[in-house]
């Protein structure tokens, strides 16, 4: 192998390196790479953090939604309860309506056929004043402008003794209709 060396050429020592002036140096290298691991390790650990934070109030917020479900379990309770004493009130004065109602249709059909109606009846719901009457006397009386009802002192009504409490059953359909069902 030949060699050309020129005597004027300083020698090339192979310790000692320049740097090029467009390429970096090594601690440079060295040193963005740890600001870049310590600032990904800052955005794992804040997310981190920030995670924790949201179990932990997913976890709470499950907790109170548990809570409301007996709440409403609760409340669906006691609104059953309001809903069954109205029913067993409304079916009482259904009773007595219908009860009132036969009375009154009795007298009208005896006061058609040209009956009396007995004064006995403390649950007619006539007026003592039309109690004797046919319904001709009852409707001349009102073409005359003769009031017999304020002329006769109002009278009592014999009241139904309350039937026994049925209990109903709330149905609550899939598309949020909530229906009652009478149960004996």
């Amino acid at each position: 192998m030949t060699m050309i060396s020129e005597p004027d050429v300083p020698a090339i020592e192979l310790g000692h390196r320049e740097t090029v002036p467009g390429k970096p140096s090594r601690a440079r290298m060295i040193g963005a790479i740890a600001v870049g691991a310590l600032l990904v390790t800052a955005v794992n650990v804040t997310a981190a953090v920030y995670l924790y934070r949201g179990v932990n109030d997913l976890k709470t917020m499950e907790a109170r939604l548990d809570q409301l479900g007996q709440f409403e379990q609760r409340i669906g309770a006691r609104i059953d309860t309001v809903n069954n004493g109205f029913q067993s009130r409304f079916e009482t004065l259904d009773r007595q309506l219908q009860a009132n109602f036969g009375q009154i249709n009795g007298n009208i059909a005896k006061l058609e056929q040209g009956q009396p109606v007995a004064a006995s009846e403390p649950t007619s719901s006539a007026p003592p004043a039309m109690l004797n009457t046919t319904v001709a006397d009852a409707s001349a009386a009102e073409e005359s402008g003769a009031d017999p009802v304020a002329a006769q002192p109002s009278f009592r009504r014999k009241v139904a003794p309350p039937g026994p409490n049925p209990s109903y059953q709330r149905i609550q359909q899939p598309d949020g209709k909530v229906y009652y069902k009478k149960i004996n």
